[in-house]
């Protein structure tokens, strides 16, 4: 039997599932001889170890930050799609078909963390406009490669959005004059578990979805772990500029979690207790892009009342020369 085979079958039982207890290289070496057959150098093993851990297939991952080897776990189905989608959410809902307490808990996950994004950009002086009947469960399955789930509006203005921010007249007048927004742009893809097995799929239906704003944003909220997975969405971000953000909530903190209403509706000091509970790590930055795509806006206009909807709304907050929070008509 080869040794990697040998390693799929062996470390599983050594491998500790929770990264916080992540074992030393030197450590696993010893107790995987144990039940090895055959004569390997450490270096063989440590570089098998390595190998596979960039392995979506394998057992074993390494942690993104620090030392050690976990057992890494069997990809969620069901848990990293859009708020509202049964038929629509990423490796769909169909293995909990049967199981209408799983789905509920999972449709749950989903929008306490929506909320949970959705107010962590207000405080942060960002105004989210969501889109929703998009994902629809009788929505075509393309929408999730069109339409993102926010859109993240960041007015020229400074200021917070909890109140009413006048737009500085003399730039927005030269900014009309020269074509150019008085706002930027940034499509925003949220997911609930990355995974070395999915993350390319949620990194290009980021890209996707933000080719008509100035910049995209993919937002996990579980924290990202793997070393091979932050690395392979580091090298795509590289490339491609979308940012990648995760918000560092495990399923149990999602769970502790007040109602996604209560979240949204927080006073002030029960908004920074559930901002405390975040762990926010940055794993790269979003470049924007001077402009829009104008062509594309109109088309997603012409197809989408919410991207109509979200116009009418920019447009009115430049009429009245005051950035406000989205409401719906």
């Amino acid at each position: 039997m080869s040794l990697r085979k040998q390693l799929s079958d062996i470390l599983p039982t050594l491998l500790p599932s929770n990264p916080v207890d992540a074992i030393k290289g030197t450590e696993l070496i010893r107790l995987t001889r144990l039940q090895l057959s055959g004569n390997y150098s450490d270096a063989s093993l440590r570089y098998h170890f390595s190998i596979m851990s960039c392995d979506p297939g394998s057992p074993i991952a390494k942690v993104e930050k620090g030392q050690g080897y976990y057992r890494r776990s069997a990809p969620l189905p069901a848990l990293s799609g859009a708020q509202e989608l049964l038929s629509l959410t990423q490796g769909r809902l169909d293995d909990l078909a049967d199981d209408h307490e799983e789905v509920d808990a999972a449709m749950q996950r989903i929008r306490k963390f929506r909320a949970v994004v959705t107010r962590y950009f207000e405080i942060n002086g960002r105004f989210p406009f969501a889109f929703r009947q998009a994902f629809g469960k009788a929505s075509p399955l393309g929408n999730l490669w069109k339409y993102p789930e926010l859109v993240l509006v960041d007015w020229e203005t400074g200021g917070s959005p909890d109140e009413e921010m006048a737009l500085d007249e003399a730039m927005l007048s030269l900014k009309q004059r020269l074509g150019i927004p008085p706002f930027r742009l940034h499509a925003a893809r949220l997911r609930i578990q990355p995974s070395l097995h999915t993350y390319r799929e949620d990194f290009f239906q980021t890209l996707a979805v933000s080719m008509w704003a100035q910049g995209g944003e993919l937002v996990y909220a579980a924290p990202i772990q793997d070393e091979a997975l932050a690395d392979g969405l580091r090298r795509l971000c590289a490339e491609f500029g979308v940012g990648v953000t995760s918000f560092g909530l495990t399923t149990e903190a999602l769970d502790d979690l007040p109602r996604p209403e209560n979240i949204l509706n927080a006073h002030p000091v029960e908004s920074d207790a559930i901002m405390a509970k975040l762990d926010i790590n940055r794993i790269a930055a979003p470049r924007s892009r001077p402009q829009l795509d104008w062509t594309a806006l109109t088309t997603m206009r012409n197809e989408s009342e919410e991207a109509e909807k979200l116009v009418r709304w920019l447009t009115r907050c430049i009429e009245d020369r005051r950035a406000e929070p989205f409401k719906d008509e």
